[in-house]
């Protein structure tokens, strides 16, 4: 039976391929952003311990992805979707003093907020809708007291975001 070269070269690009993807995904190292399950945004006290941060996570396999830096806010994302970032002490006041966030990902980030405030109001707790953090992006913010020092973001996918200037050396 005859089999062309380039039959045999395309088939194997496609074997390489799919092993290369397989191994990203194993790895969790998804060059895609599907699936988006939101985020763990942590905060650091300066640039400099953000970046002693990531060094730290990369020593033990949680490396960086790419750096997102926005507003004056200093933005690692890792690979698993954890951010370690460092914001200007206004963005910090606007939050409440909050240097953590669980990210969401929403249709309508401002409506799925309104609608997080609400609930937490219903069961008791003081709960602000926060719009004006990061105007350019599309993320709502929840601040409540049904938790210490973290707030809720609720934002659009991550396909709906401005391309991130990569600052990466």
């Amino acid at each position: 039976m005859f089999i062309p070269k380039w039959l045999l070269v395309l088939i194997g690009l496609l074997f390489t391929g799919l092993a290369i993807w397989t191994y990203l995904l194993v790895s969790d190292r998804n060059p895609l952003p599907f699936p988006d399950r939101g985020s763990r945004i942590f905060s650091a006290s300066s640039p400099e311990a953000k970046d002693a941060i990531v060094t730290l996570l990369s020593q033990h396999d949680l490396n960086e992805r790419v750096q997102a830096n926005s507003s004056g806010i200093l933005r690692s994302i890792m690979w698993d979707g954890t951010i370690i970032n460092h914001s200007p002490p206004d963005m910090r006041k606007k939050l409440g003093g909050a240097v953590a966030s669980i990210g969401i990902v929403a249709n309508d980030p401002v409506e799925s907020a309104n609608s997080a405030a609400n609930f937490l109001r219903s069961r008791g707790f003081e709960a602000e809708v926060v719009l004006d953090v990061e105007p350019e992006l599309p993320i709502a913010f929840v601040t409540t007291n049904a938790m210490l020092g973290t707030v809720l973001n609720f934002r659009k996918h991550l396909i709906h975001f401005p391309a991130p200037g990569s600052t990466r050396e």
